[in-house]
This record gives C-alpha cells, sequence and structure tokens, in this order.
C-alpha cells in the first residue's frame, strides 16, 4: 500500500508518518509547508528521508489530483486543518482548508478510484457539557459545535457519509480530545505539552485551562488512526477516540513527579467540552487501541524532551 498523509508536517501527522516509515510502508507527505521540525523530534534524518515528499495545497484540487495519481496512491489519510484559533482569526481561510480541503480529498479520491480515506475530525463537534448526560459521551451523541473549527469539523463528517451514500467511498474519522507528545506545539489544547517542554526545561509553567478532560498521547492517536485506516470496513464511519480522563491536578502531579523542582499552575476554568468521550464503539470497529497511561506518557514526554534539547534538534 502506498498512503497519502495530508498535513503530515503536523502533530498528528508527523507521528503517523513516523509509524508508517518504521513499518517499511510506501508513505507520501503531502504538505504546503516544508518545515520538518516536528518530525525531527520522533525521527532520525535517515528515516525523514524514507518518507516522499510532495509540495500541496490541498484548497486546490488539480494538485491533490496530480498527486494522487502521479504517485500511483492506494489510500489517504487526511490530517490537514488549521486549529481553533486560526479557524477564528481567518473564518475563510478555515473554511477554505477544513472544508474545501476535504472536499478536494474526497473528490479526488472518488476521481482516481481510491475506495478509502481516513480522516481526523475533533471533539469540537460537540456542544456543552451540560447539554449532555452524564458520563462518556457516546459517538452518536447529537453535535453542537461551538465555534467555527467544529462547524467545519462536523461539515466534513456530512461529507463523508454522502461520499459512501452516492458514490461508495469508504471512510472512517476520529475525534480526538486533548492530544499531547512532542510536537504538539499549536491549539487550544496544547498548553499541557507546553508545561510538560518548560519542565524538561527546569521552567515554571501555567496552563491556560483546568477541570476534568481526557488526554491522549500523539503516538498512540497516531497508531489509532493507521489501525483504522487498515481495518476491514464498508461505509461511512466516526468515532469518538478513547484515552485517559484526569483532573488537571493530576497532570500537574505527574509532571512534577518527574522534575519536583518545576512549579506548574493552572487556570481553573475547564474546557467547555463533555468531560470524556467514549471510545469503544471505535474499537468495536478497527479493534483493541493500546493507549498508554498517562503519567507514562507525560514521562516519556519530558524524557524526550530532555533528550531533544541536549542533542540540539530541539531548539530551546
Amino acid at each position: 500500500m502506498t498512503t497519502l498523509v495530508t498535513g503530515a508536517y503536523g502533530f498528528i501527522g508527523s507521528w503517523v508518518v513516523r509509524q508508517l516509515v518504521a513499518e517499511g510502508e510506501s508513505v507520501y507527505a503531502f504538505d504546503l509547508s516544508e518545515d520538518v521540525h516536528r518530525l525531527r523530534l520522533s525521527m532520525t534524518d535517515d528515516e525523514i528521508a524514507r518518507a516522499g515528499f510532495i509540495k500541496g495545497d490541498i484548497t486546490d484540487a488539480a494538485q491533490v489530483n496530480a498527486a494522487l495519481t502521479d504517485y500511483k496512491i492506494d489510500t489517504i489519510i487526511h490530517l490537514a486543518a488549521l486549529q481553533v484559533p486560526f479557524c477564528r482569526a481567518d473564518p475563510r481561510r478555515g473554511a477554505r482548508v477544513n472544508v474545501e480541503g476535504t472536499v478536494n480529498m474526497f473528490q479526488g479520491a472518488l476521481e482516481t478510484g481510491i475506495k478509502r480515506v481516513t480522516y481526523a475530525s475533533s471533539a469540537a463537534v460537540y456542544g456543552t457539557a451540560d447539554m449532555y448526560p452524564p458520563g462518556a459521551l457516546a459517538h452518536d451523541a447529537p453535535p453542537h459545535p461551538m465555534s467555527l473549527y467544529g462547524v467545519y469539523k462536523q461539515a466534513d463528517e456530512g461529507l463523508a457519509k454522502v461520499y459512501w451514500q452516492l458514490d461508495q467511498v469508504t471512510s472512517i474519522g476520529v475525534r480526538p480530545y486533548t492530544v499531547y507528545g512532542p510536537g504538539r506545539d499549536q491549539g487550544m489544547t496544547s498548553t499541557p505539552t507546553a508545561a510538560m517542554l518548560a519542565a524538561a526545561k527546569g521552567q515554571d509553567y501555567h496552563i491556560s485551562f483546568g477541570g476534568i478532560g481526557q488526554y491522549q498521547y500523539g503516538r498512540d492517536v497516531a497508531s489509532a488512526i493507521i489501525q483504522a485506516s487498515r481495518a476491514k470496513f464498508e461505509g461511512a464511519g466516526c468515532y469518538n477516540l478513547g484515552g485517559s480522563v484526569a483532573h488537571m491536578d493530576e497532570i500537574v502531579a505527574d509532571i512534577q513527579a518527574v522534575v519536583p523542582a518545576v512549579k506548574i499552575t493552572y487556570e481553573p476554568k475547564p474546557l467547555t467540552l463533555p468531560e470524556s468521550l467514549d471510545g469503544s464503539a471505535f474499537e468495536a470497529v478497527v479493534g483493541k487501541i493500546d493507549w498508554i497511561p498517562l503519567a507514562d506518557g507525560i514521562r516519556e514526554t519530558i524524557t524526550a524532551f530532555r533528550s531533544l534539547l541536549a542533542s540540539g534538534r530541539l531548539a530551546t
């Protein structure tokens, strides 16, 4: 199989490329950026060179179709998107990238004979916690997006359903929550990872939110997406991911267990999203996902940051 990964130089995309390369798969990174700094956080230069690179803009249908055809792509992992703050700052560009870009990927798959797209949606399709019953939120709970980003992601889920109903393009979407780990340096929920990086530097840090939420290690999310891309499945499904549910007090305690000398604090105001999402429907389709325990993931992240800082692969 030859896989095209859009947004390959982003946070989750870089982990997806890393795993595919490690497995010896043929993978092409499709990205407008040529900045490989996130890939360098988890891959050697030789490993990065084993992935093909296609400079391209997902809002340009001709570029998308040319990449799919010229490089004989078999399957698409579509991760390119602008996150919450960028969609808010430039709604038109957010719609072009997050919605028109997704149309181009599905239409490109249809026009070039690719039968499968795996893509990232988001927990942002949901509304505030008080809109739902207590407990982990089921994957088919009604969406009530409260941001432009969430609206765009809801539109993507609808597009996927229509491309299956009309054209039989199979797809699986995943809805991550708060993803952390080396390379998470953008977005509304990136500050827990920023706190881990600060701790690795021996610096204090103030996290921008609190409360209870769900946390997923970047490497595990990448593994889940790749697993979804290989699942024996037909249709158009979009599913919540599992992970660790924790209060921000636990995040702080786990960071300070690794680096006791730093002071990590946080804003008490929680995210407005439901506290946890039920990933059981996803695992029923793609198989069991082995989520790393939160304390282990935080320790691994800080250890990785220390090593990267010492080696110069991560600038101070």
